[in-house]
């Protein structure tokens, strides 16, 4: 591969965005990370954006909202300016965990509102459509370009608290299936990856997320939870030549958790 190539991460900063990072640029990708992040936090993520650099590839961080559709343009066209002659987006991955958490019943607390949804369906399933088509109309994709992004056993399982997430994860699901079919004229194949449970941040946030690793350790007969790293392996793979006959499916990514 000329390294000329960039990997655009859309939440790069922890989880499985930042182990994808991580993985693509040993592999000669430079890597541009989209991430909102509070400035207490900026010193560990510099960090691991600096382990990142030392494999030998650029690497930019852009502290920005990716979700606020009003500044898109402006980021675009940070992003073209970053960017050097010559050089082009060939991997988009999608890596944004803003959803809200709450029950559609409670006796005595909180549930889920049509907002709630709203929100949570425009940050984790819409917002890739609108990325694609933006970096499209930029010009900014090379000529095979792959679109990753990632779902969850929620979008055929009901769990508690997830509701929101689910439906986003089923709508991301189908905005990969279209897009596949839609901007395949353009060379661009998109996949979504169906993750095991992993131990990130965006895990640690979900109620009673304990019992949720609990039982994907029981489930689970390779006897361990999904890693960032296992599923970071499997971006590679789908941005591979070899991989580019495989588009608009969901690949599962789960050490054969979902088989039980």
């Amino acid at each position: 591969m000329k390294n000329t190539y960039w990997a655009l991460i859309l939440g790069g900063s922890s989880g499985l965005g930042l182990a994808t990072a991580k993985k693509l640029a040993k592999h000669g990708y430079h890597i541009l990370i989209l991430h909102r992040d509070r400035r207490a936090d900026m010193e560990v993520i510099e960090m691991a954006f600096n382990e990142i650099r030392s494999y030998g590839n650029a690497v930019i961080g852009m502290n920005v909202d990716a979700l606020n559709a009003a500044k898109r343009p402006e980021i675009v066209a940070q992003i073209q300016q970053n960017l050097p002659e010559g050089n082009q987006l060939k991997v988009l991955v999608h890596s944004v965990a803003k959803g809200t958490l709450k029950p559609m019943y409670s006796e005595n607390g909180p549930t889920l509102t049509d907002t709630d949804y709203r929100i949570t369906f425009d940050a984790m399933a819409l917002s890739l459509y609108e990325w694609t088509k933006a970096l499209v109309e930029a010009k900014l994709f090379a000529e095979d370009t792959r679109v990753i992004s990632f779902t969850s056993e929620g979008n055929t399982k009901a769990l508690p608290n997830y509701s929101a997430v689910s439906v986003a994860k089923v709508a991301l699901e189908a905005l990969t299936r279209s897009m596949a079919l839609e901007f395949a004229p353009i060379g661009i194949k998109a996949n979504c990856i169906q993750a095991g449970i992993t131990m990130t941040k965006s895990l640690s946030m979900i109620p009673g997320y304990e019992q949720i690793k609990e039982n994907a350790l029981k489930r689970n007969p390779n006897n361990r939870l999904t890693t960032p790293e296992d599923v970071a392996n499997a971006v590679y793979l789908l941005t591979t030549d070899e991989a580019k006959w495989i588009t608009g499916t969901v690949i599962k990514v789960d050490g054969g958790e979902s088989l039980i």
